[in-house]
């Protein structure tokens, strides 16, 4: 049963973190926009591609520094607190410290159920968006770097393997397709088209500048055709660049995307493992980060507030910091993915119980 004190204090608690949220996110899309603006005129993107792009944008966003905005806005607010003496009147009345922490608790739950929730759910969606309209419209930060990644090579089965050149997600068309597929350590036959289409009324693709060259073993067998509408066996995101697949899938697919990759081997399974834990992990940060800041900001200090939040924001790019490194490491070195997700978590779990510690003192 939450108290008058309680409710005041997740009524302040939320209350700033949302204040903290609609404060930033206006200046994260101007300075977006400042970079791109140029782009933008050049390509002629029409103004609802660029809206739907913010839109997006303000959810990747919002997600990728949520740890940011929670800490410097428990900081903000529990400063307050503590230089109006509020919280020693708490405490002087019989309030433990680790009662005190209570109604903080309950915050980190709320937030941490929305970003488990937008993870699951919202985030692929506005993942997807927003690498589409970079890697459609934008050349040099976008375009560019699409093809510098987007060859796939990938084994679809056993004895099958495709290939393609580049692929837009957005209108199901990929370039120079190739599949080969082997009878033992033997090619069977390889198919080759200059362009393939996806048609998701019929889930048929299209091949264009067709061609087959079954191999027989004295003379090998050419097939050609200018056009050719045929059934494969693989799916549309075998076709994407791994460059941002895993972001873009909802939990459940994600789950069956990995399993799929598994079993065929995919070199870059621990890409998408990060993915998949840090869906996790991030929520779980909100307690962490939760008791850190109010550990660090329940005492009157005599630079006032301005020294709580230079440490408060030390502390949050360092979390973040390290959740970019440790995943990059994971998927470019042997060190597992789940460690590599967690150790942050862990890390500062023993920071947030050393601080706590000493705050109760």
């Amino acid at each position: 049963m939450l108290t008058i004190i309680d409710r005041y204090i997740l009524k302040r608690y939320l209350a700033t973190f949302f204040v903290m949220l609609f404060m930033f996110i206006p200046i994260g899309i101007v300075i977006d926009v400042a970079e791109k603006v140029n782009k933008m005129i050049e390509n002629e993107i029409p103004f609802i591609d660029i809206a739907i792009y913010y839109y997006h944008f303000t959810i990747y966003f919002t997600n990728f520094l949520f740890p940011i905005f929670l800490f410097l806005s428990i900081i903000w607010f529990t400063s307050k607190l503590a230089n109006n003496t509020e919280i020693i009147a708490i405490l002087s009345s019989g309030i433990s410290f680790t009662r005190f922490l209570r109604p903080y608790i309950v915050g980190a739950t709320i937030i941490s159920i929305l970003v488990l929730l937008m993870g699951f759910f919202l985030v692929p969606t506005s993942s997807q968006g927003y690498n589409d309209f970079r890697y459609t419209y934008l050349k040099g930060g976008g375009l560019n770097e699409m093809r510098e990644n987007s060859d796939v090579y990938r084994q679809i089965s056993d004895d099958v393997f495709i290939y393609v050149g580049s692929f837009n997600q957005r209108i199901g068309t990929a370039s120079n397709f190739s599949l080969e597929k082997f009878k033992g350590e033997q090619l069977e036959y390889k198919i080759k088209a200059n362009r393939i289409r996806w048609n998701e009324k019929d889930s048929t693709y299209t091949m264009f500048n067709y061609s087959k060259r079954t191999v027989g073993e004295l003379n090998d067998r050419l097939e050609t055709a200018p056009k050719k509408d045929t059934v494969f066996t693989f799916d549309l995101e075998d076709l994407t660049p791994t460059v941002y697949v895993a972001e873009t899938l909802p939990l459940g697919e994600l789950y069956r995307f990995i399993a799929k990759e598994r079993e065929r081997g995919s070199a870059n399974i621990d890409t998408y493992l990060v993915v998949l834990y840090k869906k996790y992990s991030l929520p779980i940060s909100a307690f962490i980060l939760t008791v850190i800041a109010v550990a660090l900001s329940s005492m009157k200090r005599r630079g006032g507030m301005g020294v709580n939040l230079a440490i408060g924001i030390g502390i949050a790019f360092a979390f973040v910091f390290f959740d970019m490194i440790f995943g990059t490491l994971a998927e470019k070195s042997s060190i597992p993915p789940f460690v590599a997700v967690w150790l942050p978590n862990v890390l500062f779990t023993i920071l947030a119980f050393y601080l706590l510690r000493n705050a109760k003192r």
